[in-house]
């Protein structure tokens, strides 16, 4: 009697083989024991007769047909008919990982040329044993999720880069892309796990990234964007350093005085203009012109040049007419203002 069953204890194996070099004379009456997420199959004389179903299961000649005690007589009480039994793990392996091992080329609408890197996760499980086993596994003794990551991880990346070129136009389209793209992969890449006789579970698109060096003027070119007005930065910027290098006077000795002697020299020749542009940006309006003379106010030095002078040749401050120095205006008696152009008479 014998008790023929098998456990993982490292979660990656997905098809172990009992005995696990070759074949062995399995008694009638033994024990097929088999785990919840695991199948059996049963292989004699290098074919595979059944599978069976988790449970405990008592090995007869109704489910192992000519394994009897009479067929072992001939040769000395030992079975010429070796057997074996491949346990078959059912439950979903997850955290398989795929990625590019080589940038792929791809044709960008905004970059031009630009070789792409992209990676992600999957999770199988296999849903026909037999064709597992037979397609797949053969005579190996152990096999681990290992074979089947190596081989699909190609797979994937030739099927992404049909879809990248079918349905990306730019590398800025992804963020928004990404569960399209995982959906369409695994579509695409379904049927040829199913011809293995497993079944893909779940596919995810981790990232899409350009090279470092192109990341680099990507994060340039938008952070010329974030800037938006030059002129505004570099006065935030001028006016932080000049703070900065004020702090660092009372700690920093010469050095820092220094810097602060020339930041505060740079500023003095920067703060007029920029006073200037904040005064008048905060107005909304240019500066009036100064008012010019009318006409008749302008004539009016012209005409007072050609009156005769007093005949009594003395100077009468209250009788004789005086004109405004600025504008040529007349001025009323004991005036201190021009009423013309509001100009201060000088005595």
């Amino acid at each position: 009697m014998q008790v023929i069953q098998y456990q993982d204890t490292s979660g990656q194996v997905m098809v172990a083989r009992v005995p696990s070099d070759g074949t062995a004379a399995i008694q009638l009456g033994s024990q097929l024991i088999v785990e919840e997420s695991q199948q059996a199959v049963f292989l004699r004389d290098g074919k595979a007769l059944d599978t069976f179903a988790p449970g405990r299961h008592t090995l007869t000649t109704m489910n192992l047909p000519l394994l009897t005690r009479l067929l072992g007589l001939p040769f000395k009480g030992k079975s010429p008919f070796q057997a074996a039994t491949i346990f078959v793990s059912t439950k979903t392996f997850l955290d398989l990982k795929w990625g590019t091992k080589e940038p792929v080329v791809f044709r960008d609408s905004e970059l031009a040329m630009v070789r792409l890197r992209a990676f992600g996760k999957f999770a199988v499980r296999i849903s026909e044993p037999q064709l597992f086993v037979n397609s797949v596994v053969g005579t190996m003794g152990l096999y681990t999720t290992d074979g089947v990551e190596s081989y699909f991880k190609d797979l994937i990346v030739a099927r992404l880069n049909d879809l990248l070129g079918e349905n990306l136009k730019s590398i800025f389209d992804l963020p928004r892309l990404y569960d399209e793209l995982a959906a369409g992969l695994k579509t695409r890449v379904a049927d040829d796990f199913k011809k293995y006789g497993i079944d893909l579970a779940d596919l995810f698109v981790g990232a899409i990234t350009p090279p470092e060096e192109v990341q680099k003027l990507i994060d340039e070119r938008s952070g010329m964007a974030a800037l938006g007005n030059m002129s505004e930065y570099m006065k935030f910027k001028a006016a932080k350093a000049m703070g900065d290098a004020a702090q660092g006077q009372g700690g920093g000795g010469g050095v820092a005085a220094g810097m602060g002697v020339g930041m505060g020299a740079g500023m003095g020749m920067m703060l007029p203009q920029m006073m200037k542009e904040a005064m008048q940006e905060g107005a909304g309006t240019t500066p009036a012109p100064t008012p010019s003379p009318t006409p008749a106010a302008a004539a009016a030095p012209a005409a007072a040049q050609n009156e005769a002078p007093p005949a009594t040749g003395e100077a009468d401050s209250e009788s004789t007419p005086a004109f405004c120095s600025q504008c040529g205006g007349k001025l009323p008696g004991g005036a201190r203002f021009c009423p013309s152009c509001g100009h201060r008479v000088t005595e």
